[in-house]
């Protein structure tokens, strides 16, 4: 499953097979709308023998013109469709790379043909268990989930459920494991255990925190009580994602 979602969240790997249908599409659909008359005989085009007694004539009556005028707007709409598919699903893969990139992800040729596979996950490790700490190690960022829903969880693997999620932490995978929250009257804090701190790393494992309570005036801090930075990486807008697939940005 992996791979097939690699292939087809690659836009420009699509492009040409999609600019191919598009513009077969546009070939018959946009003279057909305009004058079904003009595509009448495009059938006879194909006959080994024609057969001029037998050929379609350019006379159709108003229930032909009609049938052919909703095949052709079935078909554009069928074009815009598969246009807005492919970007619904580059969209995805931008929103994914994003949140990685946003979470300190670095950036490796093998891992960024599909971002939501590759880049971003869900963590398998339980930050809810306290345990004691005794190689305090710092964590860089956090994102507070108010009403808004991150978007680009609905597309990584293992992904955490919205119903326990007030806080994200997002650090390398090789250290999910380690990840430590403590939460107190006045503080939350975050850190890894571990001998040295969490090295960079192409892949970001995202673990989800449910709050005892809610935040309120309590700071998210990390080792030596220094504040973390608050992120909110999500999906970019359509006519963002539109833009840059058009300028190649």
């Amino acid at each position: 499953m992996a791979s097939y979602l690699a292939a087809v969240r690659n836009y420009w790997s699509l492009l040409p097979a999609v600019a191919a249908c598009v513009g077969l599409i546009g070939i018959y659909a946009v003279p057909t709308l305009v004058n079904p008359r003009w595509t009448a005989n495009l059938p006879a085009l194909f006959r080994q023998s024609p057969d001029p007694e037998t050929d379609q004539s350019t006379a159709l009556t108003p229930q032909q013109i009609q049938a052919k005028r909703m095949l052709a707007g079935g078909l554009v709409l069928g074009a815009l469709a598969l246009v807005g598919f492919n970007v619904s699903l580059n969209r995805e893969a931008n929103g994914c790379y994003q949140a990685a990139r946003a979470w300190g992800a670095q950036d490796a040729k093998d891992k960024t043909d599909d971002p939501c596979i590759d880049m971003i996950f869900g963590s398998s490790g339980d930050s809810s268990v306290v345990a004691p700490v005794n190689h305090p190690q710092p964590v860089a960022s956090y994102q507070l989930v108010k009403d808004k829903e991150p978007k680009y969880l609905r597309w990584i693997q293992n992904r955490p459920s919205y119903d326990d999620l007030d806080l994200l932490v997002g650090i390398g995978a090789n250290c999910a494991l380690d990840l430590s929250v403590v939460q107190a009257e006045d503080r939350i804090t975050v850190v890894t255990d571990t001998s040295e701190p969490c090295p960079p790393d192409t892949s970001i494992s995202v673990t989800s925190v449910k709050l005892d309570k809610p935040l309120g005036d309590r700071k998210v801090v990390t080792a030596g009580g220094r504040p973390m930075k608050e992120i909110d990486p999500d999906l970019g807008s359509w006519g963002t994602v539109l833009k840059k697939l058009a300028t190649g940005g």
